[in-house]
């Protein structure tokens, strides 16, 4: 027989404990949702490079892309081929690598393309998925005058297929029509097509664009910073180049590009539509220039293909230079980075500054 005092104590736990245990059941599948998924399997074993990347905190990172007068990546290049400058003085390369290192990119799609311009695009989306490997994952993100993330990363090629194939862009046109931003059908907010709409405010009144692309970048690297150093992390961009400035944007170019390289993040861009002819890549051009990234131009949907897959390449097969800064002023805020190539006629492509907030990552 139990005294009365465990019977007591075996009835108050059933009775206040079950309660916390089926609320707390209840959470859990609303906590997973919130959590990042994790990067896809690497490979069963690190390469010593990518290890060393890993664990030692103090290094620096460079992906270094090298191409030939004629554009094409030049492979083959040696350790001793390459020096590196930081505030103008020589490091030692501490880690050489040219091996392929897997991609965490998020996609960010312009969403206020002129109309023409959306349809090429859309078509050309899932080639994307197609240039991916098996260790590669991506965060599909849209933006116009506000940034708007997608469902996280996942290296599921056919989630992301999915994904991609209800990425519906909305095309407006940058005056008011006649009768104004409200008129027009609407079915709870969307349009009757089923695209999501775009705010009214993203409608450019006068020709004055209203598109924030350095929020969206700013967005962008906010999720990529969280991804393991060993992976390359890139935000490509398929844009018209169009940007708000600083009256719709709330962070600023300088700020926008201080967070990418602290976080070793490189943009890549596809420039679409016929804003090439307008000069409107400007923006586009000195993210890729400052982060190390590219950018190129497409004219059609074929062509918008076949740099997807170019990008992707080109941020795999980078090669990789890292090093532990010797003989220089810690106490700087940022430093000045160079890497040069002894063999002539070559072009280097990395980025050309860190902060030092970006080595503790």
């Amino acid at each position: 027989m139990k005294s009365p005092r465990k019977i007591l104590r075996i009835t108050t736990l059933f009775f206040f404990g079950a309660p916390a245990l089926w609320f707390a059941g209840l959470a859990l599948p609303h906590t997973a949702a919130l959590a990042q998924d994790p990067p896809p399997p690497d490979l069963p074993r690190l390469s010593e490079a990518r290890a060393k990347i890993t664990v030692n905190a103090n290094l620096v990172v460079l992906p270094v892309s090298v191409k030939d007068g004629s554009g094409r990546l030049v492979a083959g290049l040696g350790r001793d081929e390459f020096r590196i400058f930081e505030d103008n003085v020589e490091q030692k390369i501490d880690v050489f690598t040219e091996e392929a290192f897997p991609i965490s990119m998020v996609v960010l799609i312009d969403n206020d393309l002129k109309k023409a311009d959306s349809k090429a695009v859309e078509d050309s989306l899932a080639t994307i998925v197609a240039s991916m490997s098996d260790l590669d994952e991506a965060f599909i993100c849209r933006f116009d005058q506000f940034f708007h993330p997608g469902k996280g990363f996942t290296s599921n090629q056919d989630t992301l297929l999915t994904e991609l194939k209800r990425t519906k862009l909305d095309s407006k046109s940058n005056v008011l029509s006649p009768g104004g931003p409200f008129n027009g059908p609407s079915i709870n907010g969307h349009a009757p097509d089923g695209s999501p709409s775009v705010p009214e405010s993203t409608i450019a009144i006068g020709n004055a664009p209203t598109k924030a692309l350095d929020d969206a970048v700013f967005g962008a690297a906010e999720l990529l910073k969280g991804r393991p150093r060993n992976r390359r992390k890139i935000i490509f961009i398929i844009s018209d180049g169009v940007n708000g400035g600083k009256k719709y944007n709330t962070n600023t170019y300088e700020n926008t590009v201080k967070e990418v390289l602290a976080h070793s993040i490189s943009v890549f861009s596809v420039g679409v539509g016929s804003a090439f002819y307008d000069r409107r890549f400007e923006r586009l051009s000195e993210y890729a220039h400052a982060t190390g990234g590219d950018v190129y131009y497409a004219v059609s949907r074929d062509s918008m293909s076949d740099l997807y897959s170019r990008i992707t390449e080109e941020a795999r097969n980078e090669y990789t230079l890292a090093y532990i800064p010797r003989e220089v002023n810690r106490a700087k805020d940022y430093h000045d980075v160079e890497v040069r190539v002894r063999r002539e006629g070559l072009t280097i492509l990395t980025r050309n500054r860190y902060y030092t907030g970006g080595v503790a990552q």
